[in-house]
């Protein structure tokens, strides 16, 4: 399908680790965003088990960790659901990311080989464009570089950002440290650098969170450090003050669906006010 079919277009960014707390004492430039009614932001309750490779497939796809079976970071395999990817595809869009490799793993092709799979241009994956990296402590600058160089070239109707240096320095210094509010308030730079041209370019903008982080340095239990993300919302098809103050993660790609003007699909879960078509 030509991707003229679809003409929403929106990028989904990914700051791997960011709890909630932290996103509102450290992140001036979205919280500004906030302030002046151009954005609105919600506390998400991340799923469980709060841990980066069963949320990544939760994120994309809306279904449940004990269904769809990446129930640790060791499940190494293809998602086996429909993801948003699928979707857009699915509805004559174009799709793309700049993320951590085990994105590629779970929505393009497992294992990750560096030499085949940091960069990727094929109109038949799910990610039809994708740069992908494999060190945690790859520049969140050099991520949100990647991601320019692909939306600038290929204009993808469904956009994935997926950074990771914050996670990488609270498991290095724990949540509690100085390193760790400077890696989200430098994200928070990163994206006020970005936000305009995106907005120019006609795109809705979400900001969140796959979990939080600890005193410890620790994720993946039940805690509110774990659970509590931020989600930051820029949408002219959102309402503004809309009274939502909390969502439940499984809720969002529904959402997305939504915002895209697309029809949900697979064991998708439908949020609040939300029906499959």
């Amino acid at each position: 399908m030509s991707n003229k079919q679809l003409e929403e277009k929106l990028i989904l960014i990914v700051l791997d680790g960011c709890r909630y707390d932290t996103a509102v004492e450290q992140m001036g430039v979205m919280n500004h965003l906030v302030e002046h009614q151009q954005a609105e932001r919600i506390k998400i309750i991340s799923e469980m088990p709060s841990n980066s490779r069963p949320l990544y497939e939760v994120l994309a796809t809306g279904v449940p960790s004990y269904k769809n079976g990446i129930l640790t970071n060791g499940h190494v395999r293809r998602s086996k659901e429909v993801s948003l990817f699928d979707l857009v595809k699915k509805a004559g869009g174009t799709t793309g990311a700049a993320a951590y490799y085990w994105q590629s793993e779970l929505f393009n092709e497992a294992p990750y080989d560096i030499s085949r799979h940091r960069i990727q241009n094929d109109e038949d994956k799910a990610i039809q464009h994708g740069i992908f990296y494999s060190e945690d402590y790859y520049p969140d600058s050099h991520v949100f570089a990647d991601a320019n160089h692909i939306i600038q070239t290929y204009q993808p109707n469904y956009m994935l950002i997926h950074s990771m240096n914050i996670d990488d320095v609270g498991h290095k210094f724990t949540a509690a440290s100085r390193e760790y509010a400077a890696a989200v308030n430098f994200a928070d730079t990163l994206l006020g650098m970005s936000i305009p041209a995106w907005l120019e370019m006609g795109y809705q903008i979400l900001v969140t969170a796959d979990h939080g982080m600890d005193e410890k340095g620790l994720h993946g239990g039940t805690l509110p450090a774990h659970r509590e993300v931020p989600l930051f919302i820029l949408s002219e098809k959102f309402p503004k003050n809309s009274g939502l103050q909390q969502m439940n993660q499984l809720e969002l790609p529904a959402l997305i669906c939504s915002l895209l003007s697309i029809d949900t699909g697979g064991h998708m879960q439908i949020g609040a006010g939300q029906r499959r078509e």
